[in-house]
């Protein structure tokens, strides 16, 4: 019985809806916790994440304009993909950290869940956020909440896939378009959810994913004129540092997890007010009617 070459996975970034090679042909070796090689992911470069803030900007009015209860469905349709993905996921989480056979699967579960459970706030967080405010007058106060724009995220490292749904679900949910860093030290795992969310009706540019060296990606991505807030959590203190000083000469807002946040697989670590994080507070006057 004749042998044959196995048919390795290429791994690239996600950008626009598409998967592309950096513009500079660039690459690095991922490897295991065992120290094995597992693949060669995109280096990207600071044009790369131009190109992505670019397609997230395109696609944010469209996203946001559709309604509360069609992204839910859209949330859930990522749900349902990566559940008849399972496996796959599983093998990922699996070859990337230190766990076992069982930690692999619970953090695969509980990504999937996450995902659930976002899409049933997607016509329910304006409620709780917003709502009508008392005042002196023949008027109608209210409040309500509307996405900010552009969200740039940089994924923490480990563990690698229940994180970075964690931090992407609530900004794109209140109509957000996300420019995702993924985990440098494991960033396969995010192109495999990227595969998923092109399968699950995601308009293309809503959700990019960008893989490579921290510390060449960050400085572009929180400094750019067309991201309205940038999320640090996966970053190392002095390079959030910068980042937040990078952020502050275009006025962009920086949020971090909490301590109790970064706990994952814990309840704390989902909430709506983490969908407020990436919101602006629009108020409106009325008057009333006689």
């Amino acid at each position: 019985m004749s042998s044959r070459l196995a048919v390795n996975k290429t791994y690239k970034q996600f950008i626009g809806g598409a998967f592309e090679r950096s513009e500079s042909g660039r690459s690095y070796p991922v490897v295991g916790a065992d120290g094995q090689l597992l693949a060669h992911a995109v280096q990207g470069s600071r044009k790369d994440v131009r190109d992505a803030v670019a397609a997230a900007r395109s696609a944010q009015g469209g996203w946001a304009g559709r309604t509360a209860y069609n992204r839910g469905q859209i949330l859930y349709r990522v749900a349902e993909v990566m559940e008849s993905r399972r496996a796959e996921f599983c093998a990922e989480v699996l070859r990337a950290g230190d766990g076992g056979t069982e930690e692999a699967a619970a953090e695969v579960a509980a990504a999937i869940d996450r995902w659930v459970w976002y899409a049933g706030w997607a016509d329910k967080f304006a409620t709780v956020l917003g709502g009508a405010n008392p005042v002196a007058g023949p008027y109608f106060n209210l409040s309500v909440p509307e996405p900010v724009g552009v969200a740039g995220i940089v994924a923490p490292d480990e563990p690698p896939l229940l994180p970075l749904v964690s931090r992407l679900a609530p900004v794109i949910v209140s109509g957000n378009t996300a420019v995702v860093l993924a985990s440098e030290q494991c960033p396969l795992v995010a192109i495999t959810l990227a595969e998923t969310l092109a399968l699950s009706d995601v308009p293309a540019g809503v959700v990019n994913i960008c893989t490579g060296r921290r510390h060449e990606l960050v400085p572009p991505l929180a400094a750019h004129v067309g991201v309205d807030s940038v999320d640090v959590t996966g970053c190392a203190p002095e390079l959030a540092a910068d980042a937040a000083r990078q952020a502050a000469a275009t006025i962009t807002r920086v949020v971090s997890a909490s301590a109790a946040e970064r706990q994952w697989a814990d309840e704390s670590a989902h909430s709506p007010y983490l969908i407020d994080a990436f919101c602006e507070t629009k108020t409106v006057w009325h008057p009333k009617g006689r």
